[in-house]
């Protein structure tokens, strides 16, 4: 909610009194003054870390360095999901408990125990998990409202997709990512995130034009942070985030948000799953109204060629979410949905 930042001091202080705080630069310009007087109030002795760059072992083998062998109480990730993800790597060197404050709603990361590694070509190279999910994610919807609309906007397109994930893992033989098959809460949450972006999401990202904070945008945040991420880590995900394994490596497409990768990805996943025309129209209709990805041209990769196609499909499969899906995956079947996709949209 509004001005939920200054709560942050209440969160950090059962951790104990020295907690570090990693954030972006230009975020520690912005507010990092302020932050710092909330986690004095409560008593705290905060260390801060800027970081930037990618989220690299070496990376974060270099903030544990700058510590000098102190034991921080907590680690604090403030900022976008790159901060966020140092935060929860310093975390797991270190085996601390996690607070995540984001300052955009891009995507559910803040929620998640995931944290996205890369090499310095930002390669993405493995999913770690911490050990437990952060303890408290803190998200001031003040600052969200002041953020730039387009990254809303790739939250929406991050969420949206949950729901057809989690049924499309509780339909075929894959698990969540603990390991589990989707319990039944996990499908009425995810199923609660897309029928709350239904709603809300045009109205939540006029908001953000505007810079105020609505009803509308709280509940469009809780579903791009909390149901999101509840829903894809206890429900599944599915072939709609396993197309971003092809994105990444697609020209100029590679350049996109993760959130409009995933957007894409769902037409996509939905066209393989034998969806009829007229359940995809209705959610290209919701696509058109809140500029969510058609086609790979939104993406940025225009006239895409067959050979390019059957690329997105073959590095696709190397995803490990194929078995989420009621339909045996192929590579044939894949690039035929893209097609679909293309040709219609």
């Amino acid at each position: 909610g509004p001005s939920a930042l200054g709560r942050l001091g209440e969160a950090a202080a059962p951790f104990g009194r020295t907690p570090v705080v990693v954030a972006d630069a230009f975020i520690l310009e912005s507010i990092g003054p302020r932050i710092e007087a909330v986690l004095e109030a409560a008593g705290l002795s905060p260390s801060i870390r800027a970081f930037s760059g990618e989220i690299t072992y070496a990376a974060i083998d270099g903030l544990v360095e700058t510590l000098k062998g102190e034991r921080p109480s907590v680690a604090i990730g403030v900022g976008g999901g790159k901060s966020l993800d140092a935060a929860k790597g310093l975390a797991l060197k270190l085996d601390l408990g996690v607070i995540t404050v984001p300052t955009i709603a891009s995507n559910d990361s803040p929620t998640s125990a995931s944290v996205a590694m890369y090499d310095e070509h930002h390669v993405m190279i493995s999913v770690d998990r911490l050990r437990r999910n952060p303890q408290t994610v803190v998200v001031d919807t003040e600052l969200i409202a002041k953020a730039p609309v387009h990254f809303l906007r790739a939250g929406i397109g991050d969420a949206i997709s949950k729901k057809f994930e989690a049924d499309g893992c509780l339909a075929g033989t894959g698990v969540t990512p603990f390991g589990t098959r989707p319990p039944a809460t996990a499908i009425a949450i995810a199923d609660a995130c897309y029928r709350t972006l239904r709603e809300n999401a045009r109205a939540a990202l006029a908001a953000v034009e505007r810079g105020e904070v609505t009803p509308e945008l709280e509940a469009t945040v809780e579903a791009v942070v909390l149901m999101s991420g509840l829903g894809f880590e206890n429900g599944g995900l599915s072939l709609a985030h396993s197309l971003t394994r092809g994105l990444v490596k697609a020209r100029d497409a590679k350049n996109a948000i993760h959130g409009a990768h995933v957007a894409w990805g769902l037409l996509v996943q939905l066209a393989a799953e034998g969806r009829d025309d007229a359940f995809l129209d209705d959610l290209v209709g919701f696509y058109a109204e809140t500029g969510l990805p058609c086609r790979l041209a939104d993406l940025g990769m225009r006239e895409a060629s067959e050979a390019e196609i059957d690329d997105i499909a073959r590095w696709t499969m190397t995803a490990p979410h194929l078995a989420n899906l009621a339909v045996p995956v192929t590579q044939e079947l894949i690039a035929g949905a893209i097609r679909r996709i293309e040709r219609r949209t």
